[in-house]
């Protein structure tokens, strides 16, 4: 297998899409695929996605494709969502309803264990369920329960102080839902989750 450091980013990127692919593929009762079905699937070339997955080992034979619950074995364990991550949610407004609701992680190697908001009035209610912490407590339950990711749902102007806060706790992994650009240390990782600078970049290509 592949040294992972040496993996362009992109190409991690493409995992989670090829994951859910075979997942669908798999709940139709399908146990063998090929590049062309996924990449005809997903828009991808299938050189494209045998290059990517070729940097990880061969998982497939020449002439028979590729069998699915192995593959999605293999790409679970790549991606590390072969386990549960516990997840922090901060910012205890309509989105983190949603995401408490809807559970859009379940089964994917995520699950929502504590949400916590700074406005007093909110502490101690509950939301869809769950109780809104204190964010004052939460570097104490990031160390606790040796939390390593988060979700970030706090209008622009707190994010950066929240931010600093979960980093600081030890949260290696934070995706933002604050519309504004944050600075974090090399070592964590950082994904934005914007619909308007999405719906921006497709208005590009509207006639």
């Amino acid at each position: 297998m592949a040294r992972f450091e040496k993996v362009p980013d992109i190409v991690i990127g493409r995992l989670p899409v090829y994951l859910r692919a075979l997942t669908r593929l798999a709940s139709e009762g399908q146990e063998i695929t090929s590049s062309q079905q996924l990449g005809k699937m997903l828009g991808v070339s299938s050189a494209q996605i045998r290059k990517d997955l070729s940097y990880f080992g061969e998982f497939g034979k020449q002439g028979m494709g590729y069998n699915i619950a192995h593959l999605q074995e293999q790409l679970s364990a790549i991606l590390k969502v072969d386990r549960e991550w516990e997840v922090v949610v901060v910012g205890a407004g309509p989105l983190a309803e949603a995401l408490i609701r809807e559970d859009p992680f379940a089964g994917k190697g995520f699950r929502i264990v504590a949400l916590f908001d700074s406005r007093p009035e909110r502490i101690g209610q509950r939301l869809a369920g769950m109780e809104i912490l204190d964010s004052a407590q939460l570097p104490e339950v990031v160390r606790q329960r040796g939390l390593k990711v988060a979700i970030l749902a706090v209008p622009a102007a707190e994010a950066q102080q929240v931010a600093d806060t979960l980093v600081a706790a030890g949260i290696k992994a934070i995706l933002s839902y604050a519309s504004t650009t944050l600075s974090v240390p090399p070592e964590v990782r950082l994904q934005y989750n914007d619909a308007a600078a999405q719906l921006q970049r497709m208005a590009y290509y509207l006639q």
